[in-house]
């Protein structure tokens, strides 16, 4: 196929056409042709929000929501209403998150690379047997879909200074006494009601559809009955993992390597110090007063008084001195060179040192604790040596395989046999993969993109070799490739009676009840009505609000309507989640006294707080200049 098109681009008709496109390209420049097509998804105060960051953020929130939900999530994805706001969803969360953007560069809110370098190295996820682990962090970043570590740190920044400010908004929130005592008294308040339940079971008897009604749902709700398109994929994977299994370290390698790296495996030793500091400034006048003054310490020691009292007494180091003169574990290197020099000339807890002069001043040294330097035994250190070095060993191999595999792949692009048999891996075929949602390593986003391409679907070839992270190399082959399609009216004429029998039995049922009410309301008598329907008011005493003892739609309609009073009747109708509709009355309120609740307050400082942020990001909608456009269902880029 490639030799094909080289022998065809030769040929004069081609180059005529390729020289008019340079031509063209010469004279108004490719900017024009990229630039000219907005793609962008919204416009907030002058600033896009692109398509590829909104399609970013709704695969993100897809592939969230089907792992939580999982088939559930499957059934709402086929409704098209559901959808389309879930997506405008999305939208909504990107708009705000470009306000608040501009609000913290607005307010100066800034987040420093010593900051960020310290959350980052805190990070429990980085951290192994309690120390940040580089290798682990830049392997799960890469998980992630960040694959330089710079842009996980842009990313970080951004999340940290959005913090920053809702923080700020969330912190100043408090609620008052009365408001915890209003809301007290609505927890514990309880309701006598009365409710009669009628089923919308028993309507769906005397519904009749036509085939007219039938076809002109699916019609309409097309989307509602589509298959989504979906592939399966044929793929070869290099794992380090795999390769470090069948690596051979000797133990003369091991150590050998402990050997030369003996200063990995050593702690060296290690002293507590303590100082007492008097310092000078420029002259000699001042320089021999301050000698004097330490000379005056050294008298004090040698007659017995404590070093941390004199310390805390005279040390021009006040903070230090506010601890004894501690100066905790000090490594060389640290102080200048005359202080090292004295402090490593301390041998015993509890000696102290002569004068010793550094730029600062004069200090007197002791030594409050001691390390001796701790080698760790060859036998200790083995089973990780072990590790390392074969994973050292894999990745080397990894590498080197990594480059045949994509070299070959691409060679022969019409099947992997040559490629697996090179790199001595077996061809796997994927599940079904649909643009989102999939398990690993089909999670990932170039990883998708490769599967859906033009170069696998349409061209039938190989992919080009995809780096899933540091350790996990693929590449995919076509195996099957289903189109979207609709499913034909017969095999889900079925489910389409159910929706509309459903639909129709509801109305009917909606219909009756809205009579009924009426006639409730009017104060006449329905008793006779209800039980021609199966039906009666059962009553209830002291519901409460959140009451297992009824359905919760009716304890909801019950806790909404006003107090009954000089007899005017309290009630209204309500859907309930199975379909049911319900008549309900509110006859009596009682308000209980119970103990108070010790995390009342802090429950509705948090209410009031989210309340706080939403209204502050309202605010800055209220001032901002925003331009939406519509969202449809994304498309992975070829």
């Amino acid at each position: 196929m490639l030799e094909d098109i080289r022998e065809k681009s030769q040929g004069l008709t081609a180059k005529i056409i390729l020289g008019l496109i340079i031509l063209t390209f010469a004279v108004a420049g490719v900017g024009s042709y990229t630039n000219s097509v907005d793609t962008s998804v919204a416009t907030v105060n002058g600033e896009v929000i692109s398509q590829q960051a909104f399609n970013k953020a709704y695969q993100a929130q897809r592939g969230r929501m089907a792992q939580q939900f999982g088939e559930m999530f499957d059934t709402l994805s086929n409704d098209a209403s559901y959808m389309a706001n879930f997506r405008q969803g999305v939208l909504d969360t990107l708009i705000n998150e470009k306000l608040i953007d501009q609000s913290s560069a607005a307010l100066a809110i800034r987040v420093s690379d010593q900051r960020l370098k310290e959350a980052i190295r805190t990070m429990p996820e980085f951290q192994v047997e309690g120390n940040f682990d580089n290798n682990r962090y830049l392997a799960i970043i890469n998980q992630a879909g960040f694959f330089q570590s710079s842009d996980f740190r842009d990313y970080l920044r951004v999340d940290m200074t959005r913090r920053q400010l809702s923080q700020a908004l969330v912190a100043t929130e408090f609620n008052l006494p009365y408001q915890e005592e209003l809301q007290l008294a609505l927890q514990n308040q309880t309701r006598d009601i009365r409710f009669a339940t009628i089923s919308a079971q028993q309507f769906k008897a005397d519904i009749e559809l036509t085939d007219e009604e039938i076809n002109n749902y699916y019609l309409t709700n097309q989307a509602r009955f589509e298959n989504k398109e979906q592939v399966k994929v044929d793929y070869i994977r290099l794992n380090v993992a795999d390769i470090a299994k069948n690596v051979k370290i000797t133990d003369a390698e091991l150590a050998t390597h402990y050997q030369e790296n003996l200063a990995s495996f050593t702690e060296t030793e290690q002293r507590r110090i303590s100082h007492i500091l008097i310092e000078f400034t420029d002259g000699d006048a001042d320089d021999e007063l301050a000698k004097s003054q330490a000379q005056a310490v050294i008298a004090r020691l040698e007659q017995g008084e404590d070093f941390a009292v004199i310390a805390k007494e005279v040390s021009n180091d006040t903070f230090s001195g506010e601890n004894g003169g501690d100066l905790e574990w000090l490594e060389p290197g640290v102080m200048e060179e005359s202080f090292d020099e004295a402090a490593l000339a301390l041998v015993s807890v509890g000696d102290t040192s002569p004068l010793v002069k550094t730029s600062f001043g004069y200090h007197v040294l002791k030594l409050t604790d001691y390390k001796e330097q701790v080698v760790q035994a060859f036998g200790e250190v083995k089973a990780e040596l072990l590790i390392k070095l074969s994973n050292d060993e894999a990745q080397e191999q990894f590498f080197t395989l990594q480059q045949e595999m994509a070299r070959i792949s691409f060679e022969y692009p019409d099947s992997l046999d040559d490629a697996s048999e090179e790199v001595s891996v077996t061809i796997q075929t994927s599940p079904w993969l649909l643009r989102g949602g999939n398990s690993a390593p089909f999670d990932q986003t170039q990883v998708i993109e490769a599967a859906f391409s033009e170069m696998v679907i349409q061209d039938n070839m190989n992919s080009d070799l995809i780096e899933v992270n540091d350790g996990v190399a693929l590449v995919l082959r076509l195996n099957t490739f289903q189109e979207a399609n609709v499913k034909p009216l017969m095999e889900v004429e079925a489910q389409i009676k159910d929706i509309l029998v459903n639909q129709k039995a509801t109305q009917k049922a909606q219909q009756t009840v809205d009579s009924l009410f009426a006639d409730f309301n009017a104060g006449n008598d329905i008793s006779a009505q209800l039980a021609a329907l199966n039906t009666s008011f059962v009553s209830k005493t002291n519901v409460a609000r959140y009451s297992s003892q009824v359905d919760q739609g009716i304890s909801r309609a019950a806790f909404v309507l006003p107090h009954p009073v000089n007899d005017v009747i309290s009630a209204s109708t309500v859907a309930l989640s199975n379909g049911d509709l319900a008549i309900v009355e509110v006859t009596a309120v009682a308000v209980n006294e119970t103990a108070v609740n010790p995390n009342l307050a802090q429950q509705q400082t948090s209410q009031l707080a989210q309340s706080a942020y939403q209204s502050f990001v309202n605010s800055l909608k209220v001032d901002a200049t925003i331009t939406r456009r519509a969202v449809s269902e994304p498309v992975a880029a070829y």
